[in-house]
């Protein structure tokens, strides 16, 4: 069992860790709106300006790798049904750009708009880092966890956790920000082209 964090807690990763296994979890709570949830996770490789250098640097879905090969993301789980991890990005730290400063983490609701939906109605939200042996290890050992106890009651869109470089160190920041707007919004606020 890893260390838990507290929203806005950093913490600095050891220095033997290179590949990493971002977990993310989460219950629906009863609701009946007749439509699945389906939440998002993504990850934006972010430049000094907290901007992506390229629209390729939006990690999700619908784009599975980044570039230089150093994120992965293993597939849209689209009810999150189950116990676990619902979806997971997986990093090898040794090979993220140099200019990459920072790797935001973020979970959004597919269409919340139009089907009614925000973070208040899910429960049991968190995000794990694990130290992974290799590419294909997704469970790991768990090096530390972040529950998401606040009430999302109207955000569509949480920046959950931030990994970025700290001299020659890598540092993990409990964000746990919630946005309105849905992925639009954060892809705009980082820079991405979503037209």
């Amino acid at each position: 069992m890893g260390v838990n964090l507290k929203k806005g807690q950093r913490v600095t990763l050891d220095k033997g860790l290179t590949k990493a296994l971002i977990g993310l979890g989460w219950d629906v709570n009863a609701y009946d709106g007749g439509a699945d949830f389906d939440l998002d996770a993504s990850a934006f490789l972010l430049g000094a300006n907290g901007k992506v250098r390229r629209d390729e640097d939006f990690i999700f879905y619908g784009n599975l790798k980044s570039v230089d090969g150093a994120v992965n993301h293993t597939g849209d789980n689209r009810t999150g049904v189950g116990d676990g991890d619902d979806e997971v990005i997986l990093i090898d730290l040794s090979k993220v750009s140099p200019d990459v400063q920072k790797i935001a983490i973020t979970v959004t609701i597919y269409e919340a708009q139009e089907r009614n939906q925000n973070f208040g109605q899910v429960s049991n939200a968190y995000v794990r880092l694990a130290s992974i042996s290799s590419m294909e290890d997704l469970e790991g050992s768990e090096v530390l966890r972040f529950d998401l106890v606040e009430d999302f009651s109207i955000e569509t869109a949480i920046v959950v956790c931030e990994i970025y470089r700290h001299g020659s160190d890598w540092k993990f920041n409990a964000v746990g920000s919630g946005y309105q707007g849905g992925l639009r919004a954060l892809c705009q606020a980082y820079g991405v082209n979503v037209d």
